[in-house]
């Protein structure tokens, strides 16, 4: 049996943003909350806090399930910790999942107030439960995949809140990322009766092929970033239902949310110079060929002088976690 003089913590939160969300989802969540060896000793000190956000079809609980010939989450903060080359520190794995296999942490009229929620709900609860240096110079944000984009997106968009962040294989440059599975889309949905059919069967349908995790995720982006109250869903596709071909007036609604694109505004990039620290990496044969957009934004940092940190490394985009074990130690130091 493992043990550890760290502890887990799963705070029950009941929120009043996510109460009459548009899916139904639950509005009762549970926070994970790694608390570093030392937390409750005396004299009293504050740590920093990192908010590490799951990857789409995954979320905070299921973060520190155990996984064959690797370790959880808790057992490699604690070598990290343990060993000396991360300083203490308190990491939240909130819930934000929907029906939809994710949130996308944004504001959406087809999924809820994810933003809010985290923002408005969750932060304040950590702050208010724990030894938290509770100030955006010693709160960051860190993730991989969907859970990337979440980290840099809240960054630029919330540098009030958060002073840093570590962007792992994030969904970056649209084209890339997000047009596979548009062209994709019509076949998808007639293989599933349609989008009405769809969402209602989404928990029931067996198998879950790689048709089916297709079109949930572009489902999930078509939801965070065709939002419109007025339509059936909440959302707009980004297809023409008839043809299956490109709708441009949603297509550039969704390339408003890449970070690719939004780091050419103003704020964004104020945002952006007020990190402590800004880590990006890849891995060089991704499957999705997110380290793509990894390169495009590491050059467009680069060209606005940004400071960062750039790596790519030999591998895909799937069980590449053990690369936490560069990215938390540096923010945990930035955060100090």
């Amino acid at each position: 049996m493992y043990v550890s003089s760290s502890r887990i913590e799963q705070l029950t939160l009941e929120s009043a943003i996510l109460r009459d969300n548009p899916l139904n989802d639950p509005y009762v969540r549970t926070v994970t909350v790694y608390l570093p060896p030392g937390h409750d000793d005396l004299p009293v000190r504050g740590y920093p806090t990192i908010y590490l956000l799951s990857s789409h079809g995954s979320t905070g609980l299921s973060m520190m399930n155990w996984r064959p010939w690797d370790v959880t989450i808790r057992q490699q903060l604690d070598a990290l910790i343990a060993s000396g080359a991360m300083p203490p520190a308190i990491v939240v794995m909130p819930d934000l999942w929907t029906r939809f296999g994710s949130s996308q942490f944004v504001n959406s009229a087809g999924m809820g107030r994810y933003e809010d929620y985290l923002i408005g709900e969750i932060v304040p609860l950590i702050d208010r439960s724990y030894r938290t240096l509770p100030d955006r110079d010693h709160r960051g944000l860190a993730g991989r995949s969907s859970g990337g984009f979440g980290a840099i997106t809240q960054a630029l968009r919330h540098p009030e809140v958060f002073g840093a962040f570590a962007c792992h294989s994030g969904d970056l440059y649209w084209e890339f990322t997000c047009l596979p599975g548009i062209s994709r889309m019509h076949q998808n949905l007639a293989k599933f009766g349609g989008l009405d059919a769809f969402i209602r069967d989404i928990p029931t349908i067996r198998p879950k092929t790689g048709a089916f995790w297709d079109l949930v995720m572009t489902v999930c982006w078509s939801a965070a970033f065709g939002s419109n109250p007025g339509a059936p869903h909440g959302f707009d596709l980004p297809i023409d239902p008839e043809t299956g071909a490109l709708d441009e007036a949603v297509w550039a609604r969704w390339l408003a949310h890449d970070p690719i694109r939004r780091i050419e505004q103003p704020a964004a990039r104020d945002a952006l110079r007020s990190m402590r620290l800004i880590f990006i990496d890849a891995g060089q044969y991704d499957e999705y060929q997110l380290q793509v957009g990894t390169r495009l934004l590491h050059r467009r940092l680069d060209a606005l002088g940004i400071n960062h940190i750039y790596e790519e490394y030999p591998d895909g985009h799937r069980d590449t976690h053990y690369r936490y074990n560069v990215s938390l130690p540096r923010l945990a130091e930035a955060l100090q």
